[in-house]
């Protein structure tokens, strides 16, 4: 399916009577928002049209439901009051936009060269990220938001299912609840791993509903991390990077891998 078939089925299937839609063809993006609001989505339609390569119908399903779910979000009031245990961070590329469509800036930190830390805002089925706007509006200070966060994302399940290949252990994680790449911000969870490996441990965040740990024994395992790694970014529906990272002495440091030649960025 090319760009302009997925531009032509997203319309079709997002059409409502409140919503404009525009399409930015430099930058091959469609964004969705109220009109009343001027509140929206915009999304990146050659990730989307990759992924149907793999999951046809099912990636668009997924992408209309997530625009649909967001946007309901978004007409809503939000309030921190009482859902303390509802914010969260979430991990995103370093390409990520750093405000929303109407230009507030969002709630982050950096976190490595490829992965900045936002926040966000459960709302059941969906989530909101925060916003400096919201931020102002509920009194809280940004430090207040970073602690309960880091709080709640250490109160999740850290349960992995294992697979041996060529020697090397990898670890997944994938519950499927919007915070799996986030459990890389979990320091205890990632130093309790590194007891455990027994070669180089190393961790990537390919997309934000999947996080990998290898025990890296040979050189066949960077290998092996790098083709798994680009395979969960391809097919991820929020894509992080598909880089890897080293974990050593408490640090992510990205790594490229090439053939059976590894190098640190």
């Amino acid at each position: 399916m090319t760009s302009k078939r997925m531009k032509e089925e997203l319309e079709k299937r997002l059409h409502k009577e409140d919503r404009l839609m525009t399409f930015d063809r430099e930058k091959d993006q469609l964004r969705i928002e109220n009109k009343h609001t001027g509140k929206g989505i915009t999304i990146e339609l050659p990730g989307i049209v990759a992924r149907y390569q793999e999951q046809k119908e099912k990636a668009i399903d997924e992408v209309v439901y997530y625009v649909e779910e967001g946007l309901e979000a978004m007409t809503g009031e939000q309030r921190f009051s009482g859902k303390e245990k509802n914010i969260f961070p979430v991990i995103r590329s370093t390409s990520f936009p750093l405000e929303t469509g109407d230009e507030v800036p969002f709630v982050y930190d950096e976190h490595t060269a490829e992965t900045r830390i936002f926040y966000a805002l459960d709302l059941g089925s969906t989530y909101r990220l925060i916003d400096e706007k919201l931020l102002q509006k509920e009194g809280w200070e940004k430090e207040r938001i970073k602690e309960v966060a880091q709080f709640n994302v250490r109160s999740l399940s850290t349960e992995m299912k294992i697979d041996q290949v060529a020697g090397n252990d990898f670890y997944f994680l994938n519950k499927k609840d919007g915070y799996d790449a986030s459990r890389i911000l979990n320091e205890s969870f990632l130093k309790n791993m590194a007891t455990k490996v027994k070669g180089n441990m190393a961790v990537a965040v390919p997309h934000q509903d999947v996080l990998i740990i290898a025990d890296i024994m040979n050189e066949t395992g960077y290998d092996i991390l790098a083709q798994m790694t680009m395979s969960f970014f391809a097919s991820g529906h929020v894509p992080i990077t598909a880089l890897s990272f080293l974990y050593e002495d408490g640090e992510l440091e990205p790594i490229f891998i090439l053939g059976k030649n590894k190098k640190k960025q």
